[in-house]
C-alpha cells in the first residue's frame, strides 16, 4: 500500500515516537522540508522530554496517531530514533493508516514502526532521515515526491557477497530494532528481501541465530546489507569485520543472494530507501533497486 506522492504546499508533521531531538535539529528538519515547498508542523509532544524519551508513552503515541488521523497531513517525519518506539507499536491506529495512507520516514529505533506498519497494513515507508543535506536529503525528497524506482549502488568491493539476483518486498532496517520482534510478533519474511544495518555484536549473532533456529528465514529471497558498524562501544567486538563474519556464518549458507556494502544506515551521507515495496538486488551489478514509497 503506497501513499500518494507529495506536492508543493502539502502539510507534513514532525513527531518523536522514540527519543527527543535537540531543538536546533528539529528546526533544521523543518527548514529542509520548508525548502521543498512543504508546510512542516511540529507535533505537540515532539520536543517533550521524559527520561530518555520524548514524553510519556501515551503522549508520543497520541502525537503519532494524531498525524495519521489528520486528513490534511500528507507525510509523517520522525525527528530522531534513539529508543522508545517499540513501546508504542501496539497502540498505533492501524485503521486510520489503512483509510488514509501516508508515508512515515525515520530509521534506527523507528524500524519498530516500519515493521509494525508493514505487518498490519502493508504501508510503504521510508528508511532514513531528513535534514542532513547531500544525498540523504536528495534521496528522501525523491522517495516522497517521485513515484519512480530508486537504485542504490553498493561499494565497489563489498565485504560480503553471495552471487545472484533476487526480487521481493524490501523489509527490515536496524538489526537491533528488528531483534525486538523475535518472539514478539516478527512479521512473516517469506518472499522478502531483508535489509539489515547497524549490526552490534554479540547481539547481532544472537539475533540471526534466533531467526534461523526459529525458521523465520525460510522463504527469504535475499539480503541487502547496509552499514555494519557497531553503535554501542560498550559491546564487545562491535566492529564491521566481526559483523561480516557473523553474516557469513548465519546467512551466507542459506542459498540466497547477499549484497553488502550499501550506503544505508548509521553513517554520514546515508541513502534513504523505501520499505514495503518490491525491490531487486543484483550482485553482478552491485545494485539495490526498489519501487518508491509513493504512487
Amino acid at each position: 500500500m503506497r501513499a500518494r506522492r507529495l506536492r508543493a504546499g502539502d502539510r507534513v508533521r514532525l513527531v518523536s515516537p522514540a527519543s527527543f531531538p535537540d531543538a536546533g535539529w528539529a528546526d533544521q528538519v523543518a527548514a529542509t522540508l520548508a525548502g521543498w515547498e512543504l508546510r512542516p508542523e511540529v507535533g505537540s509532544a515532539a520536543l517533550a522530554r521524559h527520561g530518555f524519551m520524548a514524553g510519556r508513552d501515551e503522549d508520543r503515541l497520541a502525537d503519532l496517531n494524531a498525524a495519521f488521523r489528520d486528513p490534511g497531513i500528507r507525510a509523517v517525519v520522525t525527528t530522531t530514533g534513539g529508543a522508545g518506539a517499540y513501546r508504542i507499536v501496539d497502540g498505533i491506529d492501524f485503521d486510520a493508516v489503512r483509510g488514509d495512507p501516508k508515508p512515515l520516514i525515520g530509521f534506527s529505533d523507528i524500524t519498530n514502526l516500519h515493521l509494525a506498519l508493514w505487518a498490519r497494513t502493508g504501508l510503504a515507508t521510508v528508511h532514513g532521515c531528513v535534514g542532513t543535506g547531500g544525498r540523504t536529503d536528495e534521496s528522501a525528497r525523491r522517495l516522497l515526491f517521485d513515484p519512480g524506482p530508486l537504485t542504490v549502488h553498493a561499494s565497489p568491493e563489498p565485504p560480503l557477497t553471495v552471487a545472484g539476483r533476487a526480487t521481493g518486498i524490501l523489509v527490515g532496517g536496524n538489526a537491533g530494532a528488528m531483534s525486538n520482534f523475535v518472539g514478539a510478533g516478527l512479521p512473516d519474511l517469506d518472499g522478502t528481501i531483508v535489509l539489515l544495518e547497524g549490526a552490534q555484536n554479540p547481539h547481532f549473532d544472537r539475533f540471526l541465530w534466533a531467526l534461523r533456529r526459529g525458521g523465520a528465514l525460510r522463504g527469504v529471497r535475499g539480503f541487502a546489507i547496509g552499514d555494519l558498524a557497531g553503535l554501542d562501544p560498550s559491546v564487545a567486538d562491535p566492529g564491521p569485520e566481526s559483523a561480516v563474519e557473523v553474516l557469513r556464518d548465519r546467512v551466507a549458507g542459506l542459498g540466497v543472494p547477499v549484497l553488502s556494502g550499501l550506503p544505508i544506515g548509521h553513517l554520514p551521507g546515508q541513502v534513504c530507501v523505501p520499505l514495503g515495496t518490491t525491490a531487486t538486488i543484483d550482485t553482478d551489478a552491485g545494485t539495490l533497486t526498489a519501487e518508491s514509497a509513493v504512487s
